[in-house]
């Protein structure tokens, strides 16, 4: 059998050639290029806004949770400074020997109720600081607040407590104040002998 030929609308038609894009003029190349450029820039230069923004909300951020941290910390500062005269009136009374055994039992309960005022203020960080007769004196915790002449306490410890001092965490809301004992004076010698007589002119 022969093979029947296509016909030729059936046969295969060979394809286009691509067609050439128009020739873009290098003005508006250029402009093109330069707007990308700009957009590039201005994308950076946004970034670069927000990650400083980001960094300065940051910032701001952990400041003021530091500074909450801190009020919250000391807090109770200005009630413990109002109630200083207190504790020290109770310090005072609670140091002198009782004149009765009927005084006696008041200094016991006041000491009670002192006690318990005292673990409620070391339960909120307070830190009393009583230095004792003897003790090294401490520009950390103490105050001088003068020197007394004594042989009875080595010289430039602590002689006298008139108010201790107290902390509040790390900070110092008052320092104890102390005298700091000296040497006792010692009187000038008195001359044991007069000065010696001049000497007479000499004679002829």
């Amino acid at each position: 059998m022969q093979e029947e030929t296509p016909s030729v609308g059936e046969q295969a038609q060979e394809p286009e050639a691509p067609k050439k894009g128009k020739k873009v003029p290098k003005e508006k190349l250029d402009e093109a290029m330069a707007q990308i450029a700009k957009l590039t820039a201005d994308l950076e230069h946004w970034k670069t806004e927000y990650y400083k923004a980001y960094a300065d909300t940051q910032n701001l951020r952990k400041s003021l949770e530091a500074e909450a941290r801190t009020a919250a910390r000391y807090r109770s500062a200005g009630f413990l400074t109002e109630l200083l005269p207190s504790l020290d009136a109770f310090n005072i009374a609670l140091q002198n020997e009782p004149p009765s055994p009927e005084t006696k039992n008041y200094l016991i309960g006041f000491q009670y109720i002192f006690n318990q005022i005292k673990s409620a203020l070391e339960a909120e960080g307070v830190k009393e600081v009583a230095p004792k007769v003897g003790d090294e004196f401490s520009l950390d915790s103490m105050h001088a607040v003068d020197f007394t002449e004594t042989d009875e306490v080595a010289e430039g410890k602590v002689c006298k407590v008139y108010a201790n001092g107290y902390f509040l965490h790390d900070r110092l809301i008052r320092a104890a104040m102390v005298s700091i004992a000296k040497p006792i004076a010692k009187p000038e010698a008195a001359a044991s002998e007069e000065a010696p007589a001049e000497n007479p002119p000499h004679q002829a």
